[in-house]
């Protein structure tokens, strides 16, 4: 259309957009015969150089298509959660079936902070929640879930297949979802194995004596609610699991606040041990870049009187590991990025990520709606599922009264004690004068 150097009307271009995502979700057959028919009428206007363009368009989708192999007799559009879980992690794979053909794949792969049955549960129904992410007709998943409280929020039939070639379709995408597990703990294998040396390579590119420990901090919050933060400890080389330690955040008033929770933490962690005279590590790495690195600085120094080399990660624009901030100047060490030690700073920034990102998704799941709900008796599966959909927050229930809760089929007594044990959740929830 040339929108770039030319003007194009709103309503031709947001239909020229709505013919791509049509396209896109595979409905072929409208494009398609549009095509021919500009082809034909080129012929006949004797633009030949057109025609022979149009007719290569239809070329390249019939290829295309061809290659979509048909995986299904009819054409409602569904999408298939199949999982796998091994030492710790979740790996989901999610089929988009379009004009009866695979038309998309998505894998996501996370560590588990709740029984696997709870994440899957708690994935599907906040993955049609993002933007633009609408359920399909149907929703295929592996037998293990509660079905029917999915299919009640989502509004949308949620089926296990038993037989035929939705089972095997559901057999292929779990089968999909442990070779990407697989394959994530072969290339960590392949990472372990590239560590040896490394704090050597680390500390010789810093400029500093030879050590052995490493302590990683980073902090993890949504919009700054539930802030925390979370050290891992590496020596030589290696996690040291026993070691690692969360922090909940709590003298940061504005959450977001890198300089304020890096204080806290630094200041929380560095106390202890000089309490305990315990031993210092050989090296303090932030995640945050120069900001952490400032405010660490500050607190060792200035409060409380220590001399331990504070060190920057950087990440690229595509969130990998990239350099090392080091020195008064906070300037790049240009660290080699084949090198065993850059390999080193790459596993300790994705492990404290990692380890920041799980500790913040438990003390979320703990506040959730549902957790929350969960501890009440007498409320089971189908009453959560009828407080979700009409209220969808905590508060929104709380308040509600009891007359709200029974209009919803609720008995009175479980009624009453939703408000009551709400109402005494948030009193917990107040910070007392002294904290």
């Amino acid at each position: 259309m040339g929108a770039c150097f030319k003007p194009v009307p709103r309503a031709e271009y947001e239909r020229q957009i709505k013919a791509i995502k049509s396209f896109l979700n595979g409905n072929t057959a409208a494009i398609t015969r549009e095509l021919q028919q500009q082809m034909e009428v080129a012929a006949a206007n004797l633009e030949f150089e057109r025609a022979a363009e149009l007719r290569d368009q239809l070329h390249y989708i019939k290829v295309t298509v061809e290659k979509q192999k048909i995986i299904s007799n009819d054409q409602t559009p569904r999408d298939i959660f199949s999982w796998y879980v091994d030492k710790g992690w979740l790996s989901i794979q999610i089929f988009f079936i379009r004009q009866a053909r695979l038309m998309k794949r998505i894998k996501r792969l996370f560590p588990i902070v709740d029984e696997p049955v709870e994440e899957i549960t708690n994935f599907i129904i906040q993955f049609y929640q993002q933007a633009n992410q609408l359920p399909p007709k149907e929703i295929l998943v592996q037998a293990g879930l509660p079905n029917s409280e999915i299919s009640e929020i989502l509004g949308v039939p949620v089926r296990t297949p038993q037989r035929g070639e939705k089972k095997e379709l559901v057999a292929m995408a779990t089968e999909n979802a442990q070779l990407s597990l697989d394959e994530r703990f072969r290339l960590l294998a392949m990472d372990t194995k590239k560590t040896t040396g490394a704090m050597q390579e680390i500390t010789d590119a810093l400029g500093l004596p030879s050590g052995h420990t490493i302590e990683a901090f980073d902090h993890s919050h949504i919009q700054g609610t539930d802030p925390v933060s979370a050290m891992v400890v590496f020596v030589d080389g290696e996690p040291v699991k026993k070691l690692y330690r969360k922090y909940k955040l709590t003298t940061v008033i504005n959450h977001a606040d890198e300089t304020a929770s890096t204080k806290e933490v630094i200041r929380r962690r560095y106390t202890r041990l000089l309490k305990e005279g315990a031993p210092m590590p050989d090296i303090i790495m932030m995640d945050g870049g120069v900001i952490q690195m400032q405010a660490a600085r500050d607190v060792l120094e200035n409060e409380l009187d220590l001399d331990i080399p504070v060190v920057g990660m950087v990440k690229n624009d595509h969130h990998k590991t990239a350099d090392l901030l080091f020195g008064p100047q906070d300037d790049h060490i240009n660290l080699d990025p084949r090198s065993q030690g850059f390999y080193l700073v790459q596993r300790i920034q994705d492990e404290v990520h990692r380890f920041a990102v799980t500790f913040h998704r438990s003390v979320r799941t703990k506040h959730s709606l549902s957790s929350r709900l969960d501890a009440i008796k007498g409320v089971g599966p189908r009453t959560r599922t009828k407080l979700m959909k009409e209220y969808g927050s905590i508060n929104k229930i709380a308040q509600a009264s009891v007359e709200d809760l029974r209009a919803l089929g609720i008995n009175e007594p479980t009624a009453q004690l939703i408000k009551v044990s709400l109402q005494k959740q948030a009193e917990v929830a107040k910070p007392s004068s002294h904290d």
